[in-house]
């Protein structure tokens, strides 16, 4: 991978506090890419001025290196899905890597995932872990791989080739962290809203291709109070807390996204595994069985029991952990 086949898509909003130290970490690095394509959703912040200064400072300290940058204008706001789904789609790269407006990248992030896409031509998207830090980037003493507690079963899975299982369980791409190729498009656009884009073009790349990720922490991922979606380990309280939640529509929704993942990989005929599908299918009747669960935690026990001796929360949730939120959680 040349510089000169990596397009960046960066998405704005209301982001100019952090934006100048992203967007030099993205023109500095030590493989630059060819173009950044800027995509604002009606910032009232500046953003875009903000960028542009910033390309045009790197391009006077580095002129032989100087990065392109386009730039699209919403007046009226997107939304996030929608906002990538724009800058995606005017990226002209063979390697397109998403970009937020507040992290900072480490200087030879790209280099090394280039290398990463070039020692696998079959590699369709890879991800890594990152470290978090503070507003002010003071580091906060934890990676995002820790805070969202990923296993060693489930790194060992992901290198294996089985990133399929692995995301049908639960999303682990932070989009932030994340280069594919160009290819991906084909069967991943246009993006649904009710899927975040990262796990949409994580779990597609893995249901028609080959993912992996870097177990090192390539960029610098800021928490602050604005983040749309930040990261954070949960504590013992917080487990609790969230096993005793009211249910809502959180089930559904998954039910939901489970047959817009099914209805989509069924519309690629033979590029999807009949296997993929079934699981999808598996995926989809496990969603609606929790989705349709009595209000009355008493009347939950049985059925919960017969559905976990399916193999189903293991094979599409968090294993024990769903079966005590099934169990406990409120209407």
């Amino acid at each position: 991978m040349s510089a000169a086949e990596i397009s960046v898509a960066l998405c704005t909003h209301n982001g100019a506090r952090f934006l100048r130290e992203q967007v030099r970490s993205i023109c500095l690095q030590t493989l630059p890419p060819n173009e950044i394509v800027l995509s604002d959703d009606a910032s009232r912040d500046g953003s875009v001025a903000v960028a542009r200064a910033a390309v045009e400072e790197c391009a006077l300290e580095r002129p032989e290196a100087a990065v392109a940058l386009r730039v699209l204008e919403n007046a009226t706001p997107l939304r996030v899905v929608k906002n990538f789904e724009q800058a995606i789609g005017a990226c002209r790269g063979e390697f397109i890597a998403l970009s937020d407006q507040d992290d900072v990248w480490v200087p030879d992030r790209l280099a090394r995932m280039a290398a990463a896409f070039a020692h696998d031509p079959a590699l369709l998207l890879l991800h890594t872990d990152a470290r978090l830090v503070d507003a002010e980037g003071k580091g906060l003493g934890q990676t995002l791989f820790h805070a969202l507690e990923v296993t060693p079963v489930e790194l060992e899975r992901i290198h294996g080739g089985r990133a399929f299982d692995v995301f049908l369980r639960r999303n682990l791409v932070t989009g932030a962290t994340a280069v594919f190729r160009r290819s991906l498009l084909t069967d991943a656009m246009p993006l649904p809203v009710e899927w975040v884009h990262d796990e949409w073009l994580g779990i597609i790349a893995a249901a028609t291709g080959r993912v992996d990720v870097l177990e090192d922490a390539l960029i610098d991922y800021r928490q602050h109070e604005s983040n749309q979606i930040g990261a954070r380990r949960d504590t013992f309280p917080d487990k609790v807390r969230k096993a005793l939640a009211s249910r809502g529509r959180t089930h559904l929704d998954r039910a939901i996204k489970a047959e817009l993942l099914l209805a989509r990989l069924q519309s690629l005929g033979d590029r999807v595994a009949p296997g993929t599908l079934e699981k999808v299918r598996g995926k989809v009747v496990h969603q609606r069985f929790r989705a349709a669960l009595p209000a009355s935690r008493w009347a939950r026990c049985l059925p919960v029991l017969r559905e976990a001796m399916t193999g189903r929360y293991d094979a599409f949730g968090r294993g024990v952990r769903g079966v005590v939120r099934d169990l406990f959680e409120s209407v």
